[in-house]
C-alpha cells in the first residue's frame, strides 16, 4: 500500500480541486447481467427471470449506447473503452467503484466485496488512461480485500472536491477504517452516516446522495440517527449547497444516484435516468434546475439487474490531457 509522505500531503491538500468536469469515462458492456454474488447487500437488484441473459444483455447495451450518444451530443467528452469477452464480467458498466481520478494526477484503485467484481480491474485500461491523461502517481487499496476491507470507489465515497470532504454510508462494502486511510492520503475529512433500505444498509452512498457545486440531493428520510441527519444537513449547509430532499421511494427509483457534469461548453448538467427524472415531483425539478439543466436516458435494464443508475455508469475523469 503505498501512502505519500507529509510533504506531499501538505500539496494535496492545497490543490484546488474542481467540482465537476466534461470528462468521462465509460465500458461497454459484453456480458451484463444479474450478479447473485452482489444481490446479497444490493436490495435495488431483481431477477424475476422475465429475460434471457442474452437478452438482458442486448437490452442493456442500446440502452448504453443510446445513453452515451445523448451525452455527446450534449458536449460531454467520454472516453469509451470495450469490455472484453472473457472473464465474464456482468457489472464491468459502473467502472467508478474501482477506480477514479484526481485533478493533481492522482489514479487510484479500489477493493471491491465481490471477488466477480474485482476481475473488471484491468491494467490495460489504466495504462492507456496514464498514457492519454499522464497519471503522475497511482495507489491500490486492492490489498485490503485480503482482509475483508472494501471501499468501492465513488460508489462508497461521495466526494466534496472543493472543501475536501469525503461523505459515506457505512454499510458491508464501505469500511470506516479504510475510509479513514483515503482521507489521510487525500488530506479529505471524512462524514459518516448509515442509511437503510428494507432493513438493509444502502450499499453505496451514491445511491443515498448525489453533490454537486452548489446543491446536494440527498434522501434524509433513510437515515434513522437523529444526530447523522443532523450532522450531514449542518455539513451542507456549511459548504453552502442547497439541499434538496428526496424520500425513500424515490431514492430506490435512483433518484439519489444522479451526477452533475459541465459541457464542453461551460454550462452545468444534472446527468439521471428517465426512472429517477420521472419519480421527481414539479418543485424538485424545479429546484434541480435553479442550478443547472437536466438529462435523463432511460436505463431501465441496468437498473433493475444491475441494482446501479446513471451515476454508476460513469467514472469522472479529473486528470490533465498529457
Amino acid at each position: 500500500m503505498k501512502f505519500c509522505d507529509g510533504h506531499y500531503r501538505v500539496q494535496v491538500y492545497f490543490y484546488r480541486m474542481r467540482q465537476i468536469t466534461d470528462h468521462i469515462i465509460m465500458i461497454r458492456p459484453k456480458h451484463f447481467g444479474y450478479n447473485s454474488e452482489t444481490a446479497g447487500n444490493n436490495t435495488f437488484q431483481n431477477d424475476d427471470q422475465s429475460l434471457t441473459s442474452e437478452q438482458i444483455a442486448a437490452k442493456a447495451l442500446k440502452e448504453f449506447d443510446a445513453f452515451v450518444l445523448l451525452l455527446q451530443e450534449n458536449g460531454i467528452h467520454i472516453d469509451v473503452i470495450e469490455d472484453t469477452d472473457k472473464p465474464v464480467k456482468p457489472d464491468a458498466i459502473f467502472p467508478n467503484n474501482w477506480f477514479s481520478t484526481h485533478g493533481d494526477g492522482a489514479f487510484i484503485t479500489y477493493p471491491m466485496r465481490s471477488k466477480v467484481r474485482r476481475l473488471e480491474r484491468r491494467e490495460d485500461i489504466i495504462e492507456e488512461i496514464s498514457r492519454l491523461y499522464g497519471v503522475v502517481k497511482r495507489y491500490s487499496f486492492e490489498v485490503f480485500e485480503e482482509q475483508d476491507q472494501f471501499l468501492e470507489g465513488t460508489g462508497s465515497l461521495v466526494l466534496d472536491r472543493e472543501h475536501r470532504l469525503a461523505y459515506a454510508c457505512i454499510s458491508p462494502r464501505t469500511d470506516v477504517e479504510l475510509l479513514d486511510k483515503f482521507c489521510i492520503l487525500r488530506g479529505y475529512t471524512a462524514r459518516t452516516f448509515h442509511a437503510m433500505y428494507d432493513d438493509v444498509a444502502v450499499y453505496h452512498t451514491n445511491v443515498v446522495m448525489s453533490l454537486a457545486t452548489t446543491y446536494v440531493v440527498i434522501c434524509l428520510e433513510c437515515i434513522p440517527d437523529e444526530k447523522e441527519r443532523e450532522m450531514l444537513q449542518n455539513s451542507f449547509k456549511h459548504s453552502n449547497k442547497e439541499i434538496i430532499e428526496i424520500s425513500t421511494k424515490q431514492m430506490a427509483a435512483f433518484a439519489g444516484n444522479m451526477i452533475q457534469l459541465q459541457s464542453r461548453f461551460g454550462d452545468a448538467i444534472c446527468v439521471m435516468s428517465e426512472q429517477a427524472y420521472k419519480s421527481l415531483n414539479k418543485d424538485q425539478i424545479a429546484a434541480i434546475e435553479k442550478h443547472n439543466r437536466i438529462l435523463s436516458s432511460p436505463v431501465y435494464t441496468i437498473e433493475k439487474y444491475g441494482g446501479g443508475s446513471a451515476r454508476c455508469m460513469i467514472a469522472e475523469n479529473f486528470l490533465t490531457k498529457s
